[in-house]
């Protein structure tokens, strides 16, 4: 008797199951890669472009060959650090949101909807208030000089776990549903909002308007340190995630799958958040609120390559990165020489996504 080798089982394409294994990951490094492209090619757009337009062959000769000038101040002290800072604002904040969309199974999580970035802001005013930690000064490009980062940082931190605390409390303890989730990050950001309200009560004239400029949403106060500090703190987190990647497809499927595999869920949720808030935290310290950039970026990647998180938290820290970037790009030459603060424009863009995802869930 002879033995027959097995026949590969083949699609109606003659394809067989390794051969659209190769294919089905192949669309995804293939969307990493345009994205990263996209980025470093619009990168260089938001360079030179503003209030005055710089050549694209001076960009390339000022940043590889180096100059001297009008044009090399412009970059490097102003534009570069700004483009460079929103890119990985909107990477920080995209990963947050698609992690918090994971580890709370719910579609709508973001650090802004789940009222974490006004939490955040809450912690962050009250350093400018009582520890005078923000200042006025007469600028066209920035009304509110940070004094003290560091203490704005950890007292945004510090809000932002408040209202994460206040999230896990009700994930775990009360077991709402997802759409009472979001009703209560509304909540939970209405409650902030109300405490920044107060403390704008008490505030004196400089302090107030510190606060209400710093809440806008704005990269015109970027530095090359602040980019330096969020870079710093984006990067380990995002490894962390990334090597949790496995962890997270595995709740995807399921919660009890999960479990079965062996994932601690409850400390992975926890770990998750908490991180997640210190991302929110950081951006909102240095940039103000920034709206729906944890929606859209892990969306749209979602829309493209599907929710494999081996390859959904790289495209989302990318995708969010250009989203931001391309905002702010809009809202510094959109009105030149005026400049619109970013948070305006991605609340425009968030909002509908925002209320399209709501309506689709309730559909279901």
């Amino acid at each position: 008797m002879t033995c027959s080798k097995p026949v590969p089982v083949s699609d109606g394409e003659g394809m067989n199951g390794v051969e659209r294994y190769q294919r089905y990951i192949g669309r995804k490094y293939s969307f990493l890669l345009v994205a990263a492209g996209l980025l470093v090619i619009l990168t260089s757009v938001s360079v030179s472009l503003g209030a005055v337009d710089i050549p694209f062959e001076d960009v390339f000769s000022t940043l590889f060959l180096g100059s001297e000038g009008l044009y090399n101040t412009i970059i490097w002290n102003i534009r570069l650090p700004r483009v460079l800072t929103a890119i990985a604002a909107g990477a920080a904040l995209a990963v947050a949101g698609a992690v918090m969309q994971c580890i709370l199974r719910n579609p709508l999580a973001s650090p802004y909807t789940l009222g974490l970035s006004q939490a955040a802001a809450f912690g962050a005013s009250i350093a400018i208030v009582i520890f005078g930690a923000g200042t006025m000064q007469s600028s066209s490009t920035t009304g509110v000089i940070v004094n003290n980062p560091y203490v704005i940082t950890v007292c945004a931190f510090l809000g932002a776990l408040l209202g994460t605390g206040i999230i896990v409390l009700l994930s775990a303890l009360t077991r709402v549903s997802p759409e009472a989730m979001i009703l209560a990050g509304i909540a939970i950001g209405s409650m902030f909002g109300a405490g920044i309200t107060a403390i704008q009560f008490f505030a004196d004239s400089v302090q107030l308007s510190s606060i209400v400029f710093w809440t806008f949403g704005d990269l015109g106060k970027t530095t090359w340190m602040y980019g330096a500090i969020i870079t710093m703190v984006t990067i380990p987190i995002l490894l962390y995630f990334i090597y949790n990647r496995w962890n997270y497809n595995a709740i995807e499927a399921g919660e009890e799958t999960a479990k079965g595999l062996g994932v601690n869920v409850n400390r992975l949720r926890m770990v998750g958040m908490v991180l997640s808030s210190l991302l929110a935290a950081v951006v909102v310290s240095f940039m103000g609120i920034i709206g729906f950039v944890g929606l859209l970026g892990p969306h749209i990647v979602r829309r493209m390559i599907g929710a494999d998180y081996r390859f959904l938290i790289p495209g989302s820290a990318l995708v969010g990165g250009l989203i931001l970037m391309v905002s702010d790009t809009v809202a510094r030459t959109l009105i030149s020489p005026l400049v619109l603060p970013v948070g305006v424009l991605t609340a425009f863009l968030g909002g509908p996504l925002f209320i399209y995802l709501l309506i689709r869930g309730y559909r279901k």
